[in-house]
């Protein structure tokens, strides 16, 4: 997924673009806590050097930014972890995510 091209098309406009960044990433947290994707697919597929490069320099929002940076570290925690504390931080750290999307999406809701 190139973010650049699915975000650069919505309206800036009531902030938009964080709108459709915190939605997409909800879809692909759900996506990773039950399994369906891997943490390496993810970050195969949206959190990637790119996106993270786009998301700070375009997007520049410290939130969203901070989503990307979890992201990025998820397949990291089943290197150095040993397997049931790396499930259980796995968890943790979806849950943080999904809560930094739900943040964007308020601040999102206050402005529009």
């Amino acid at each position: 997924m190139n973010l650049e091209a699915l975000i650069s098309d919505t309206r800036p406009e009531a902030g938009r673009p964080l709108t459709v960044f915190a939605l997409l990433n909800l879809g692909v947290i759900e996506s990773l806590a039950t399994g369906v994707v891997s943490a390496s697919d993810a970050v195969r597929a949206l959190y990637t050097a790119g996106n993270c490069l786009f998301v700070r320099n375009r997007l520049k929002n410290k939130v969203a930014d901070e989503v990307m940076s979890r992201g990025v570290q998820l397949p990291d925690l089943f290197d150095v972890l040993p397997a049931e504390e790396s499930h259980r931080e796995f968890q943790r750290e979806l849950a943080v995510m999904r809560a930094l999307c739900h943040k964007l999406l308020g601040k999102e809701r206050l402005a529009a």
